[in-house]
């Protein structure tokens, strides 16, 4: 049973009164459930033994090459020890402080930090100092790492990554014994809570067959084309890599903009943010508006796809979706929408149809999206020689395709406080079920990919950075993106934690003709799929594009709520004049949402191990007779 610490109360009771005044009837039940919790915790640490002996475990410990990091921080603080008297002396003079207050009774504010909004953080002085000495030693720890300043920016990014990734593990949260809202729980539910965490670890273990795969959300009430991805539409082209689906028109519109809007989602994930909730469909949103749109809906990685390159992605991805849109809608040309990593593909295509005068795209708008990886971010720590090997490994180890589960594991461990701690938290040490919500149901249904695709970019975008630098090819050419002289727009966030917008900026610059750049407010998700009628955030906006953001961000002009009206301002302009409405056709291939995007993880691994089976079955000599 799922147990909330502050049901039923209206202000929190205290740890200390809330044990003193448990009643011995109470504390004995207490006793009773905590040997359940034993046998528990044996049978979790008996499924640790028995699942992970089978799984294979990487040769690399350390792909992020930390270890070599924080040596040089070593070296540097060893060169240079007045930079570690100085942080040395700033850490005793704060715990001498901290003493003193402690011994005082002196409480510090309470903190902003969402982790430590239990009231004993700031009322129990216990609690006060285990939080403050953390703060400390945080501090202390970054403060080393970022005195080494000689270091190259590779090593610097490589150490502060590894050095929050500490900080975050250590948090007193994540402890049991010093997480004051988990011993409440504990006493409250009579040890309950400590039951339902560990039945729930176990759960999660077996899910990732010896990894710990923690539940962020109950996906149970989610079905794709039920209750999300719902708007209506039709499949007009399918081929072994994409499903192209045209959306069918608004009901209250009979004329449509004669230039049809083909989006490229990411294939790292599916297609349906676009269209999640009625409320928030962007799709929805710009149907509404008298727009012919089309989808690209990816293929998850299998037996058919696994061997598909980059160029393959361009010719079966951009180039077959292009021709199949103008077909369905009768247009000559059309404008695009490149999201993610769909931008990036979108982006070099474009530079190669600009190479041999292919017209066919009149417009372009990237959301989130990079193509120049200079100022990539956290991720490029997995872009280094040893984590390239881990990722060959791993796509060797899954016959070809990088399983989605590990680009989901990567996602999350940029944001751990978010998107690993908080449950870790929530569902093991409260006892709490996950609930149900659509965003993360979405965040959860991963996609595979091919692994030579993943490996073009990993390497040679993200690695090397040869899309920006002009020494990228596709289909045979050496593409330059100077070279595209559409009409572009160019959406960052500014919280982005997976394509920072100081990155994107660069890529904004890269291209050759009128590009316009637009900063929305939150992260990579909710700063793009910000619908207008949820009158959220906020947006910038600046028609100058000069050499450096800051210079952008100086003389930008802020809006109140979502970014996609100025958008559509942009993008009517570009759309052409009105033409009688174009239903979708319906070509036998079925309605929206399509079948590509309904394949989940577990049927694909299914069908691979069927297919293997019998290609091993198939391939045993027969018996005579």
């Amino acid at each position: 049973m799922a147990f909330d610490s502050t049901k039923g109360r209206d202000k929190p009771v205290p740890l200390g009164q809330l044990l003193a005044t448990q009643p011995p009837e109470r504390l004995q039940a207490l006793n009773a459930t905590m040997a359940e919790a034993m046998v528990e915790s044996q049978a979790l640490i008996t499924d640790i033994m028995g699942l992970t002996s089978q799984t294979r475990q990487n040769p690399i410990n350390d792909p992020i090459n930390a270890s070599r990091a924080m040596t040089k921080v070593g070296q540097s603080l060893a060169s240079h020890p007045e930079r570690l008297m100085q942080a040395n002396m700033k850490l005793m003079t704060g715990w001498a402080e901290l003493c003193q207050n402690f011994a005082a009774g002196a409480l510090a504010e309470p903190s902003r930090d969402r982790r430590f909004a239990d009231p004993e953080w700031s009322t129990n002085p216990m609690f006060d100092f285990m939080r403050r000495a953390y703060e400390l030693n945080s501090q202390w720890l970054m403060t080393l790492i970022d005195s080494a300043s000689e270091l190259d920016p590779k090593d610097q990014r490589r150490a502060r990554f590894f050095g929050q990734q500490t900080i975050d593990a250590f948090a007193p949260t994540n402890f049991f014994a010093s997480n004051p809202a988990a011993l409440k729980a504990m006493i409250e539910s009579g040890g309950s809570s400590v039951v339902e965490g560990l039945r729930q670890a176990r759960k999660d273990l077996r899910r990732g067959n010896g990894k710990l795969n923690i539940s962020q959300t109950d996906e149970t009430p989610f079905k794709v084309g039920k209750n999300v991805a719902t708007a209506p539409g039709q499949v007009v082209f399918r081929n072994d890599l994409i499903e192209l689906i045209q959306y069918a028109p608004a009901k209250n519109k009979k004329k449509t903009y004669e230039r049809p809007l083909l989006i490229f989602p990411p294939w790292i994930n599916k297609f349906y943010i676009l269209d999640l909730r009625e409320e928030n469909s962007m799709i929805r949103w710009l149907v509404s508006k008298g727009l012919t749109v089309f989808v690209v809906s990816w293929r998850s990685a299998d037996d058919t796809t696994r061997s598909f390159d980059w160029d393959d992605y361009v010719d079966k991805g951009i180039y077959a979706a292009v021709e199949a849109a103008l077909d369905a809608s009768g247009a000559d040309d059309l404008n695009t929408v490149g999201y993610c990593i769909g931008g990036t593909l979108l982006s070099g295509a474009l530079a190669h149809m600009a190479q041999h005068d292919d017209d066919r795209i009149a417009s372009a708008t990237f959301f989130a999206s990079q193509s120049d990886f200079e100022l990539a971010g956290d991720l490029l720590v997995f872009t280094e020689p040893e984590a390239r090997k881990m990722i060959q490994n791993v796509i060797r180890d899954h016959d070809g395709v990088m399983p989605g589960e590990y680009m989901s594991e990567t996602f999350n461990w940029l944001r751990p406080v978010d998107l690993v701690w908080r449950y870790v938290v929530d569902n093991y040490m409260l006892g709490k079920k996950p609930r149900p919500f659509d965003l993360l149901y979405w965040n959860a249904d991963q996609t595979n990919i091919p692994g030579p695709t993943h490996t073009t970019y990993i390497e040679e975008l993200y690695g090397k950075n040869r899309l920006a630098r002009g020494d990228f090819q596709i289909l045979g050419d050496t593409v330059d993106l100077s070279d595209v002289d559409i009409p572009i727009m160019v959406q960052a966030s500014r919280d982005d934690h997976i394509c920072p917008y100081t990155s994107i900026y660069r890529t904004a610059r890269a291209f050759g003709g009128d590009t316009q750049f637009i900063l929305a407010g939150s992260g990579h998700i909710a700063g793009v799929v910000n619908h207008p009628d949820a009158q959220k955030y906020q947006h910038w906006v600046n028609t100058d594009l000069p050499e450096d953001v800051d210079d952008w961000m100086a003389n930008a002009v802020e809006e109140p709520g979502s970014w996609w009206p100025t958008w559509w301002k942009w993008l009517k302009k570009n759309s052409g004049d009105k033409i009688p409405i174009i239903e979708p056709e319906d070509k036998g291939l079925g309605p929206a949402p399509g079948t590509y995007v309904k394949s989940c993880l577990a049927d694909i691994a299914k069908e691979r191990k069927r297919a293997k089976k019998a290609a091993k079955a198939a391939s045993r000599p027969k018996k005579k007779g």
